[in-house]
């Protein structure tokens, strides 16, 4: 008895020493107290095909950062990222955009790039009344449903139906082309939106769209699409599609003797369509949101490559405009509050390094933003113009 006694006495000391240890954690000189720090979430894939893009975009953000807060941060407190994988899936995203809200507190998010995940995330925004600003994801459902905008959901891209409306004046006006094949991703928003949009835009404009043909998410082989496609004839082949599957297509083309030219939006650019498909994709035109070749975005190309040893991807321009956007508001708002960031973003009028970027309050997009068509040209993306949609 006098044994167990003295155990239980024993195991009580512990847990009292641990309560009043435990209550507090110690300070370090590079922590900072809770209330010095505004938290920003970021969401992206870290996984999947599109693992490149979100990597980059994470990157820039905590190298953006570092550089805000070593000139003193905004408001006076440090900014910190807190980034999650949404692996691509839209039910993912909805779950970090849960966890960024409910759990981790952030006063907005960045990301996510792709229109499939951004979309779905807007009842948690408004739920938590926290905005959250979209990368690359293009598709009007983004921040306007039903003719009625989302009132947390706001984007630094112009959309598909002005990039749909680019890609087709540009072929036809400029290009001269008159007959058009499109080979698409039925299962996706983003393709879905830009091949509906080219072709309304190019039918307007006199042209004819003589082959439509479709795939799933996953496929691999795009030879049965191809030769009706061949079959066609058509002068140019638009892919409203990512780099991946179009580095496939492209190099599939070429074998079935495929020789026009093919043309994309912005899912095509990356480093990594040279490395899959660089002989297949020459000549191919791209409408893209920065021209790499303007003097504007070269300090940031140098510093991203400096700090990561790697060249900066599409992504990494429209998250620098993102986090542009979201300190010009934060300042203006003179707060941390997610609400008054919101209100504060808008009326954002920032210059950026993919153009000027006026958000409407009617759309939460920036409206207006002209468009870089650019040529991959040996291993490099060519600027050919500015050109907007008329």
């Amino acid at each position: 008895m006098y044994k167990r006694t003295l155990a239980l006495l024993l195991v009580s000391l512990m847990i009292l020493t641990m309560a009043f240890t435990g209550c507090s954690k110690p300070q370090t000189e590079t922590a900072a107290p809770a209330e010095e720090i505004i938290k920003v979430g970021w969401m992206g894939s870290l996984t999947g095909d599109q693992a490149v893009w979100g990597q980059c975009e994470l990157d820039t953000v905590k190298m953006l950062f570092e550089e805000i807060n070593a000139k003193g941060g905004l408001l006076g407190k440090k900014l910190e990222v807190i980034g999650y994988d949404t692996k691509g899936d839209p039910q993912e995203a909805v779950n970090v955009a849960k966890r960024l809200t409910g759990q981790d507190k952030v006063v907005a998010i960045l990301g996510p790039n792709a229109s499939g995940n951004a979309i779905p995330i807007a009842p948690v925004l408004e739920q938590a009344k926290v905005p959250d600003i979209a990368t690359v994801a293009t598709n009007p459902k983004v921040t306007v449903l039903d003719g009625k905008v989302k009132p947390y959901n706001f984007r630094v891209c112009f959309i598909d139906p002005y990039q749909g409306a680019v890609a087709a004046g540009y072929a036809y006006d400029v290009l001269g082309f008159k007959k058009a094949a499109i080979l698409y991703d039925v299962a996706d928003d983003y393709s879905q939106g830009l091949t509906q949009f080219f072709e309304e835009f190019f039918v307007s404009k006199g042209g004819t769209v003589v082959a439509k043909e479709a795939f799933k998410f996953g496929d691999v082989d795009f030879r049965p699409q191809l030769s009706k496609i061949k079959e066609a004839n058509p002068e140019v082949l638009f892919l409203p599609i990512f780099f991946k599957e179009a580095a496939l297509i492209a190099n599939q083309a070429r074998e079935l003797g495929i020789t026009i030219p093919l043309m994309g939006g912005d899912g095509l650019p990356s480093e990594q369509l040279f490395t899959m498909a660089k002989d297949a994709v020459q000549g191919t035109f791209i409408v893209n949101h920065v021209d790499y070749d303007d003097p504007e975005v070269q300090d940031l190309k140098s510093r991203y490559k400096t700090k990561y040893n790697k060249e900066l991807e599409l992504n990494g321009y429209l998250v620098h405009d993102a986090v542009l956007v979201l300190a010009d508001a934060i300042e203006r708002a003179g707060s941390a509050d997610s609400v008054k960031i919101t209100e504060a973003l808008e009326t954002t009028k920032v210059k950026g390094v993919t153009g000027q970027i006026n958000i409407s309050k009617e759309t939460h997009n920036p409206e207006g933003k002209d468009a870089a068509i650019v040529k991959i040209e040996g291993d490099k993306y060519v600027f050919q113009q500015k050109y907007s949609a008329k």
